[in-house]
């Protein structure tokens, strides 16, 4: 079965791990919430259906049409970073800190425990 396959968890968990701590901050503009409707033009089919077919048979077409929606439109927050990788994992706005507190979040913080 492909449970015996895998990688132990300890190996997933720290992979995981690993790219969670180099996330990288991006650009929210360039993480979808801002997007642009002059993108639109480009799901539309062709004009010609046998390239309609031909793309749309493709076993790579969704795979590089993913690359260029995500690769080229992902921008760091800090633009002396380099832009995230394909397996990278990215995030556009920092998480609250739960120590602290916070009664418009609904986060109690930590007082009087070690946080």
């Amino acid at each position: 079965t492909c449970w015996m396959r895998l990688p132990p968890f300890r190996v997933i968990g720290d992979i995981l791990k690993d790219r969670y701590d180099g996330a990288s901050h991006i650009d929210n503009a360039s993480s979808g919430q801002n997007r642009n409707s002059n993108n639109a033009h480009r799901n539309r089919p062709l004009k010609n259906p046998k390239l309609n077919n031909l793309i749309g048979n493709s076993i790579h077409s969704k795979r590089d049409n993913r690359r260029k929606k995500y690769g080229q439109q992902l921008k760091p927050f800090n633009p002396e970073h380099k832009p995230p990788g394909v397996k990278d994992l990215v995030y556009y706005e920092m998480s609250p800190g739960f120590c602290d507190r916070n009664p418009k979040l609904g986060i109690p913080g930590t007082h009087g425990r070690l946080c």
